[in-house]
């Protein structure tokens, strides 16, 4: 521990921590705005600043170390007045639209300016220009952007994705993708962690509520709801609860309420996907022991942004991912086929709406792929987010809303499903289901639950051996069957490059784009408990044993499902209804595949007339020769890639001509010495 005072008190905190982390250590605020602690500590809005005794100007509390003997003033008239101009100087070059901001009431900027006791600017002049980047999934408006660079931090370190980062310098310096093109229009996966990291409406998901309430009050459609497992433990948060807290009773009361005419369970779908799933896993394994033609590992397919990620960073290995749709659009496709036909109304007359924690599910929806018989099999993905929004519009006291259960017959779920929404949640389920098909015999673990794949590290494996086999499944006799899982896209890249080479040892593998899995998807609701993520998960698993049923095939409603409709798993009707292809598109989409546009009900500016960049005109247009679009995108790469070099030469040589500058100084004053 080391010793220091602040604002006169004699206080202790540990070893290398920094004066903000020393001061939250003591239970002293000093107020920031781009600080996320253990992950972006860069210091760059300065609204930290503190006195140290000694130091020639006031200091970043973020990133200065607290060491032995410091005395440290968090709260002095110097100190208010600098953060005062800090963020007057912010506010100078920020769209303060704010009644219409999707973040009013919920915006760092503003609760910061109340903590700070700034109710207007001194500071009138210049602002960056800016037009919105709308893409299905995410909308990123820069005339908000503070530049704190959270997102950078979280795009490039976290999840390793590379799409963001600080464009051009000093007043110009906007966040943005290469060569400024659309969000849409770069291999970014739409995982949504930057809207959750922005403090501000810079960048948020593109919402869908209007499109929502428009189908609602539309008397001529039949709205359906599905919830995701992640859902029940996280828009409780929304309204007072705490992180964890299980509210599906209140959720599902609460979707009734708002008008919907059918309220179903993606988990019911999670249930059918582990049944799919698991029998094309089998098939695979037993085609390559007994000497057929197959593909292994298999990896999961129930997150888009992965799903992206992989068709941008890896293209060639496609053929190792699941053919299974994931579970909303699984659940979809089931809504406009089996259950239309059961209560006789037109696929085309339904309204089949996703409550998601995810944004790239808006992204998914829109993929030619998710289409069965010339019809979407999702219409629209809200988040939890927009779901709190929709709830808390209507009027409705969720809180004090009675428990009330999802509709029949798309509503009944195992504990298996609950947690799919948590990293090693969908292999435990796979599990579950496969050892018991394979064996006769319940998973051998506590509770049922895989314990070297709990929890929420990176990278986390197992392997289980299979003996006395039932006849069938003989072929697995003695096999040591290796499955590892991975959440965030940095950590799913480590899988992978073994798989590209040829050295994954794993028969299965699981993953999820966003750290932790579902629970903190990019639609989930932001918080600033650090614990978050460990009481999200509990929550889940809790819910999964206060279940009777706790393996997906022992599901009755997904047993009759197939006697009445599919026949059996991985059939014909299965693979028409349920499984789907994915697209090869590049790391800079050289490959091709369509790109979803959104079509916003409201523009919010209008659309800008200024000249594209060949690479974006070769995203855009579809009817260009394969060979001839690709050229063009390597083209303006290759342009870009020299253009950046040239620049980089002339630093280096400014750099070495200062060096031997500095160097012929110092040898001349040693001389005088």
């Amino acid at each position: 521990m080391i010793n220091l005072t602040i604002n006169g008190k004699s206080v202790q905190a540990p070893d290398g921590s920094t004066i903000m982390e020393a001061a939250d250590y003591n239970n002293i605020l000093i107020p920031s705005l781009c600080y996320l602690k253990g992950s972006h500590t860069i210091g760059s809005c300065r609204i930290c600043v503190v006195e140290v005794e000694g130091a020639r100007t006031l200091q970043a509390s973020c990133i200065t170390p607290a060491t032995e003997g410091m005395v440290v003033k968090t709260n002095t008239d110097k100190v208010r007045k600098a953060r005062k101009v800090l963020y007057e100087l912010m506010l100078s070059d920020h769209n303060q639209d704010c009644l219409s901001c999707s973040r009013n009431q919920s915006c760092e900027l503003q609760e910061l300016g109340k903590l700070l006791g700034v109710d207007e600017s001194r500071f009138e002049g210049a602002k960056n220009p800016s037009v919105p980047d709308v893409s299905v999934s995410i909308t990123r408006d820069m005339s908000k952007c503070i530049l704190c660079r959270r997102c950078v931090t979280v795009c490039n370190e976290i999840q390793g994705a590379n799409i963001l980062n600080p464009q051009n310098r000093g007043f110009s310096t906007v966040i943005g993708s290469s060569m400024d093109l659309p969000i849409s229009d770069v291999n970014c996966a739409f995982c949504g962690q930057c809207t959750v990291v922005c403090p501000v409406g810079a960048l948020t998901e593109t919402s869908s509520t209007d499109k929502v309430w428009a189908a609602l009050n539309d008397p001529a459609k039949r709205t359906v709801v599905q919830v995701a497992p992640a859902i029940r433990v996280a828009i409780g948060e929304e309204f007072g609860f705490a992180p964890g807290s299980r509210v599906t009773g209140k959720l599902a009361a609460a979707l009734r309420d708002l008008g919907f005419d059918d309220v179903f369970d993606t988990n019911w779908a999670a249930d059918l996907t582990i049944i799919e799933e698991g029998t094309e896993f089998l098939g695979r394994v037993k085609a390559v022991l007994t000497g057929g033609e197959s593909v292994l590992p298999i990896i999961t397919s129930c997150s888009p942004g992965w799903i992206k990620f992989i068709e941008h960073s890896f293209p060639e290995q496609l053929k190792h991912l699941s053919t299974c749709k994931s579970p909303h659009t699984m659940m979809g496709a089931v809504v406009k086929s089996f259950y239309a036909e059961k209560i006789g109304v037109e696929p085309q007359d339904m309204f089949v709406v996703s409550v998601m924690p995810c944004t790239a599910k808006k992204f998914e929806i829109e993929r030619e792929e998710m289409v069965n018989n010339g019809v979407q099999n999702v219409d629209a993905v809200i988040t939890t987010r927009e779901l709190a929004e929709m709830i808390k519009t209507a009027g409705i006291d969720f809180v004090n809303l009675p428990d009330s259960d999802f509709d029949k017959p798309l509503g009944l779920s195992t504990g298996a499903a609950d947690i799919f929404g948590v990293t090693g949640g969908v292999m435990e389920a796979a599990l579950r289901t496969v050892y018991e098909l394979v064996t006769g015999r319940e998973l051998p673990f506590e509770k049922l639950h895989v314990t070297p794949i709990v929890g929420l590290e990176g990278i986390k494996e197992a392997t289980i051996k299979i003996e006395n086999t039932l006849p069938e499944y003989s072929f697995l006799e003695g096999v040591e069957v290796n499955v590892a899982v991975t959440n965030g896209l940095k950590n799913a890249r480590v899988l992978m490059q073994q798989v590209a080479e040829g050295k994954s040892p794993y028969h299965f593998i699981e993953v999820m784009g966003c750290p932790g899995g579902c629970i903190t998807g990019g639609g989930q609701p932001r918080s600033s408990d650090p614990d978050v993520r460990q009481k999200r998960m509990k929550g889940l698993y809790d819910e999964d044993e206060s279940k009777v049923l706790r393996k997906s095939h022992e599901n009755p409603s997904i047993i009759s499902f197939y006697k009445e409709y599919l026949g059996e798993p991985n059939g014909h009707k299965s693979h028409e209804l349920l499984h789907t292809h994915y697209t090869k598109r590049g790391i800079y989409n050289e490959f091709g595949g369509p790109i979803p546009v959104k079509k916003p009900e409201k523009p919010v500016h209008e659309p800008s007339k200024t000249t594209v960049s060949p690479m974006a005109v070769q995203l855009s247009k579809r009817d260009i020769a394969g060979a001839n679009a690709q050229q063009e995108v390597y083209g303006a790469q290759n342009m870009a890639l020299e253009s950046e070099n040239a620049r980089l030469k002339d630093e280096l040589e400014d750099m070495q001509k200062t060096v031997e500058t500095l160097k012929r100084v110092v040898a001349e004053y040693s001389k005088k010495q």
